[in-house]
C-alpha cells in the first residue's frame, strides 16, 4: 500500500507552492507603483504574490533599507533597494513617480506590515493617481488588524487612530475626540511610553475592555487582557520593547448615547468648514445616529443665525 502520510501531504504542499511561485515568477511585472505588505515578525507570513513582485520589481523603496535588506536577501532577492522616509519624500517623489513614467515596476515596503498604515506613502500614492499610474495593492500582514482579531472584542466598527502624542495633555484631548466613538478603537504605541498611555485612557475612556497585544506573530507573542485601569497598573514598571498595538471596547450603550446638546455643538464647528449637507453627514458618521434626527438639529441651528 502506497504510503500517503504526513510527510507525502507536506511534500504535495511544497510542490504545489513552489508551482504556484513559479508561474508568478515567470509573469512580466508591468510598469507601476506596488504596495507590498511585508512579515511584521514571522517571515512565514510573507504570501507568494508578495515574493514575486518583489523578486521581479527592479527597485524597491523601502522606509529603512538595512531592516528591509535583511527581509530581501533572506528570500534571495536582489532588487535595488532604495530608502523613502518622512525625512526624504518630497525629494525622493519625484525620482519614484519619474522612474514609473519610465517603464519601471516600483515596489513600496514599510518596516513591517502593509504599508501606508501608520508609514510614508500616502502622497506618493496620491501623486501616482494624480499622474494616472497603476497603483497595486499587495495584500499581507497587518499588525492593527492582527491586534483587532485576536482580542476578543468586537469587529463590525472599528477605527484605526494610530499612534497618540507622546505627552499626557495632547494624548488626553484626542482621547477625548474619541470618547464617543461607537466603535472598537486601536491604536498604536512604544513601549516605553504605553504604561502612561494606558493610563490616560482609563482616565479619559473609563475601565473599558482592552487588550494589548506585544510581538505578534513572533516567538515571544503576549496578549494581556484587563480593563484599561488594571492594564496600566500591570504594565506599570516593565521594561518593554518595539511596537505594541492596543485594541479598546467601544462604549457602553449607555455611555455612547449623545445628547442633543452635543450633536448641535459638533454641528456648529462643521459648519464652519463644510456645506450644511457635508456636515450633516459627517456628524451622523461619526456620532452613528439617525440622519433625520441630526438634520432637524441643523435646521433649528441655521433658524438661529448659525453659518
Amino acid at each position: 500500500m502506497h504510503d500517503t502520510g504526513p510527510s507525502d501531504g507536506n511534500a504535495r504542499t511544497i510542490a504545489r507552492a513552489s508551482e504556484t511561485l513559479a508561474e508568478l515568477l515567470d509573469r512580466p511585472l508591468a510598469a507601476g507603483l506596488y504596495l507590498v505588505a511585508t512579515p511584521i515578525g514571522n517571515l512565514g507570513d510573507i504570501s507568494l504574490r508578495a515574493l514575486a513582485v518583489l523578486a521581479r520589481a527592479p527597485l524597491v523603496a523601502a522606509e529603512d533599507t538595512r531592516h528591509s535588506r535583511k527581509l530581501l536577501s533572506h528570500f534571495n532577492i536582489h532588487a535595488e533597494l532604495i530608502p523613502y522616509h518622512e525625512h526624504n519624500a518630497e525629494r525622493e517623489r519625484p525620482r519614484l513617480l519619474a522612474r514609473i513614467e519610465a517603464g519601471y515596476a516600483v515596489a513600496l515596503i514599510s518596516d513591517a506590515g502593509t504599508p501606508l498604515i501608520s508609514d510614508p506613502g500616502y502622497k506618493l500614492v496620491r501623486d501616482a493617481l494624480d499622474k494616472g499610474l497603476t497603483v497595486t495593492s499587495i495584500p499581507g500582514p497587518s499588525a492593527a488588524l492582527a491586534a483587532l482579531t485576536s482580542a476578543g472584542l468586537p469587529t463590525d466598527t472599528f477605527l484605526f487612530a494610530g499612534f497618540l502624542a507622546p505627552k499626557s495633555g495632547p494624548r488626553q484631548s484626542r482621547l477625548a475626540a474619541l470618547k464617543d466613538t461607537p466603535a472598537t478603537l486601536v491604536f498604536f504605541e512604544t513601549g516605553p511610553r504605553l504604561a502612561k498611555s494606558l493610563a490616560d485612557m482609563a482616565e479619559v475612556l473609563g475601565p473599558r475592555e482592552a487588550v494589548v497585544a506585544r510581538e505578534l506573530t513572533k516567538l515571544h507573542e503576549t496578549l494581556y487582557r484587563g480593563t484599561l485601569d488594571t492594564l496600566a497598573a500591570e504594565i506599570e514598571g516593565q521594561s518593554l520593547k518595539g511596537e505594541i498595538a492596543v485594541v479598546v471596547a467601544p462604549p457602553s450603550a449607555e455611555a455612547a448615547e449623545v445628547d442633543d446638546a452635543r450633536l448641535t455643538e459638533d454641528l456648529r464647528a462643521a459648519l464652519q468648514t463644510m456645506s450644511f449637507r457635508d456636515a450633516v453627514r459627517a456628524v451622523t458618521e461619526a456620532r452613528g445616529v439617525k440622519r433625520a434626527r441630526v438634520y432637524e438639529l441643523g435646521l433649528a441651528l441655521t433658524k438661529n443665525g448659525a453659518p
